[in-house]
């Protein structure tokens, strides 16, 4: 029975190192680029189930790439914050070399994985993955960490749309900044929580550089930018009744979770953070995917 237990306890421990749940931010995002470059072609492009299939495998192995390696990287860090002490490395459930492993293991099957889909996605995984990977590295140079994390994430829908056609274009495009803000913002947010620590340990954060209340402002402003971006796509791609029902629930959630957090109380940080944008992901992606669909019938 042990025997049994002990590979699903394991897969469990590092689903839980990569925060496998998380994936929700921008998987929705890739599902909006790969129906984008099925339905907005003119007809162009057919879906097909194995590039589906290759485009969502592509999503998890690169994302379980860049979150292994910034727990290796972050071990130490982790360790000294009593907010992250619990995690897999620093708690002693998972050795850094086992996360090192997971992590070039999981670089590979990216790469593998595009070559099996184009040319163009082959030849950009390794820009993809030095993106991702380099996150990792920046909160210990520059605050602009969050708009790093929000160019690695926003590769989720232009990156889906290259799986099917090979080539850019603008609306795919405009989704992925929408993507890059909206997670730089909420990024901010979530940073707000370890702004002492970071400080203490010379991290660099916009928190820990502005301080909570210009922070905010900094993530409030982001937000904007991102809502600003889903209106642009919305009227470049004419989409009809069910995306602006989409992108106003979205931005209505950008604006709860800016009212859920003020610099003098952050015990709302975790419903801002996860929950606001993992259902505004969801539900913006739903109705666009909808949207689309509907008008190629």
């Amino acid at each position: 029975m042990n025997a049994i237990q002990s590979p699903v306890a394991s897969f469990r421990r590092y689903l839980s190192l990569i925060k496998f749940s998380h994936t929700i931010f921008a998987l929705p995002f890739a599902f909006i680029g790969f129906t984008l470059a099925v339905t907005h072609t003119s007809g162009t492009y057919s879906f097909q189930w194995h590039l589906l299939a290759k485009m969502l495998l592509c999503m998890v192995f690169a994302r379980s790439a860049a979150m292994a390696f910034n727990r290796y990287l972050d071990r130490k860090y982790d360790g000294l914050n009593p907010r992250t002490a619990i995690r897999e490395i620093p708690a002693g459930i998972i050795s850094p070399n086992s996360a090192l492993l997971f992590t070039i293991v999981n670089c590979i099957l990216f790469i593998a994985t595009t070559w099996f889909i184009n040319k163009a996605c082959f030849s950009l995984s390794f820009v993809a993955l030095a993106v991702v990977l380099f996150y990792s590295y920046t909160k210990r140079f520059t605050a602009l960490c969050h708009l790093v994390l929000g160019v690695g994430l926003s590769l989720s829908p232009i990156g889906a749309y290259l799986a099917v056609t090979g080539v850019f274009a603008l609306l795919p495009l405009l989704f992925s900044f929408a993507v890059l803000t909206w997670v730089a913002g909420f990024d901010i947010i979530y940073a707000l929580q370890d702004e002492e620590f970071d400080r203490s340990q010379q991290l660099h954060s916009i928190p820990a550089a502005l301080g909570a209340k210009n922070a905010l402002l900094v993530s409030s402003l982001l937000h904007v930018l991102s809502a600003g971006f889903v209106v642009w796509a919305g009227v470049e791609g004419n989409f009809n009744i069910l995306y602006w029902l989409g992108a106003t629930f979205y931005m209505g959630l950008l604006v709860y979770q800016h009212r859920l957090v003020k610099p003098n109380d952050l015990s709302k940080v975790g419903i801002a953070f996860a929950n606001t944008n993992g259902i505004a992901s969801v539900v913006f992606a739903a109705c666009t995917i909808a949207s689309l669909l509907l008008s190629a019938i």
